[in-house]
């Protein structure tokens, strides 16, 4: 009776142990499955790091911002070719050199501290790309009335490195790039360490308007022209001028809406994480961004609660021409309120 009652119980322990070996087979191979799942999205995914709320989670790195040399010194101030080395997908895989133009006012006392002026230039061909083009004439204005101004080339422009392969990634890597610069600016011996304000133009708005997303910092920014409508529209609206008619971004997008949210992209979405002080200025002949624009996307900062200043130019074009003057004047009055 004894034999037969042990051999039941061995039979009922190879069957727990059995079926127990099943069960952690299952689940571990479950975990397995969902390790590979999730090993697979991030490498067929990478472009999401890029999403304006994933992004907002990532501290920028604190980089050197390097002077390479002196470009030229008239009475105000002095120009110098600067550049800051960082890896442009935050994620410590590779490092890329940007490029930029720094202008530091002339001062009788060496130990003078200075504002600081961040610049983003809008759009230009990169065939026709030298440093400083897009912000060269601004940049000098502030530097006369005792700003640094400093103003990224980007990846892809002048003495950068290259830019990314996928047309989108070179895009998001603005907002990497314009992260780390603010992120960098306690390298830069003459500035105050305290006051920091952000000029942006036409894309450089829309770049200036997204980190601002991102960052969630304060630095009162002023707006000329920015493009203001959602992603990828905000691209797709200025296709026909490109070489092809737009057939290689319309390619290139139809590929990146089939894996990506675009909603996630679009700075429409994220208006109530801007902090800074805005002043946008948009002329009545801009024939790159259309006046309604500038004037819908300031209604929709005053319904967030958000400090918004509209300036309308009549008669200005894109550039705020013939009314330059009288709009930089404005913008250095706006910064010298804070």
């Amino acid at each position: 009776m004894t034999k037969f009652k042990n051999a039941i119980y061995i039979t009922l322990s190879s069957l727990i142990l059995l079926s127990l070996g099943w069960f952690a087979n299952d689940y571990y191979k479950a975990r397995l499955d969902k390790t590979h799942d999730l090993i697979s999205f991030v490498k067929n995914k990478p472009l999401e790091k890029y999403q304006i709320e994933n992004l907002s989670k990532i501290t920028p790195p604190s980089v050197d911002i390097q002077i390479e040399k002196e470009l030229e010194s008239p009475d105000e101030f002095t120009s110098y070719l600067i550049s800051f080395s960082f890896d442009p997908t935050l994620s410590g895989e590779s490092e890329k050199k940007v490029t930029g133009l720094m202008n530091i006012p002339v001062s009788s006392d060496t130990n003078d501290k200075f504002p600081l002026v961040v610049l983003f230039r809008g759009y230009v061909d990169q065939k026709n790309y030298l440093t400083g083009v897009g912000s060269k004439r601004v940049g000098e204005y502030f530097a006369e009335n005792g700003y640094i101004t400093i103003s990224p080339d980007f990846l892809g422009y002048a003495g950068s490195d290259v830019e990314a392969e996928n047309i989108f990634e070179s895009r998001f890597q603005t907002y990497t790039t314009g992260l780390t610069l603010l992120a960098s600016l306690g390298s830069i011996d003459n500035w105050n360490q305290e006051d920091v304000y952000i000029w942006g133009h036409s894309n450089g708005g829309q770049i200036a308007i997204t980190t601002l997303e991102i960052s969630g910092l304060d630095y009162p920014t002023a707006l000329w022209a920015p493009v203001t409508k959602p992603f990828p529209y905000s691209i797709l609206y200025y296709t026909d001028v490109s070489d092809d008619r737009g057939k290689l971004i319309r390619r290139e997008l139809s590929k990146f809406e089939s894996d990506y949210d675009v909603e996630a992209y679009s700075l429409q979405n994220y208006i109530s994480n801007i902090k800074a002080p805005l002043q946008i200025h948009q002329g009545t002949m801009d024939d790159a961004v259309p006046i309604e624009w500038s004037l819908n996307f300031s209604k929709q900062l005053e319904n967030n609660d958000l400090n918004v200043d509209l300036v309308i130019h009549t008669g200005a074009d894109h550039n705020l021409n013939p009314l330059w003057n009288y709009s930089i004047n404005q913008t250095l009055n706006f910064f010298e309120s804070f």
